[in-house]
């Protein structure tokens, strides 16, 4: 494992934008594991930015997204489709046909799953999985537990995730209870892995995942047994592991 401590948020997304243009650089028709939330958007808006200037192309990648609300679909703008859209799909020229996620609106939530875990083998292992990192240690929406779940599952939301998203909603009632993720089968499946995490506020998640045991209680320590992880963290993120 590889961690690089960078003074501040732009740095680290800087730091995670040129590692995901070099590996599409390197393989142009990769497969791209990406991750929803606030953390991200920064690397998200530079690999925009790239493809605008003509220094990257990214409209031959395939990219598998790491989870959906149950009950939101493409049609809501608070649905992680409508998200990644918005903030790479749309601006970076990646064809919709190339993007994948678990559908939200499916109400068989084992159909659901079983799909999902379906599209995931016929795109093959990601080349490269970005993660963020939950306030509680979670990645994708795999929460904190007694066990690792290896597959696509249907997640009832710990209540700190609830309130750590309720800020892309109108209220905290609206935040959806559930969401499909995909499981740590296929995120350790992928050839390697880059984590980013910025913030105090993920702290105590940062020391907790790569500074203690391999538990599931704090499920992105488990990224501890994959051999080629790269964290990507800002000082405030990292200040409790000093």
């Amino acid at each position: 494992m590889r961690l690089l401590v960078c003074d501040n948020y732009d740095e680290m997304s800087r730091r995670a934008a040129e590692t995901l243009a070099d590996r599409v650089t390197q393989k142009p028709d990769c497969v791209l594991g990406l991750a929803t939330g606030s953390t991200p958007l920064g690397a998200y808006e530079r690999l925009v930015t790239m493809v605008r200037e003509g220094r990257l192309d990214l409209s031959r990648v395939t990219t598998v997204n790491l989870d959906e609300y149950r009950g939101l679909g493409e049609e809501s703008d608070r649905s992680y489709v409508s998200f990644m859209r918005t903030h790479l799909f749309d601006g970076a020229g990646i064809p919709k046909e190339h993007t994948h996620f678990p559908d939200g609106t499916d109400p068989d939530s084992d159909h659901a799953c079983r799909v999902y875990e379906e599209v995931l083998a016929s795109v093959g292992r990601q080349d490269l999985q970005l993660l963020g990192l939950g306030r509680n240690g979670h990645i994708g929406f795999n929460e904190p537990g007694d066990a690792f779940i290896p597959g696509v599952h249907l997640v009832d939301l710990a209540s700190s995730t609830i309130e750590a998203n309720k800020r892309f909603f109108a209220s905290e009632a609206e935040v959806p209870r559930q969401a499909y993720t995909m499981g740590m089968r296929a995120i350790l499946a992928a050839k390697e892995i880059l984590l980013i995490a910025s913030g105090v506020d993920k702290a105590d998640a940062v020391k907790a995942a790569f500074r203690g045991p391999v538990t599931p209680q704090v499920p992105a320590s488990v990224l501890q047994l994959h051999p080629d992880v790269t964290v990507v963290v800002d000082q405030e993120a990292y200040s409790k592991c000093m």
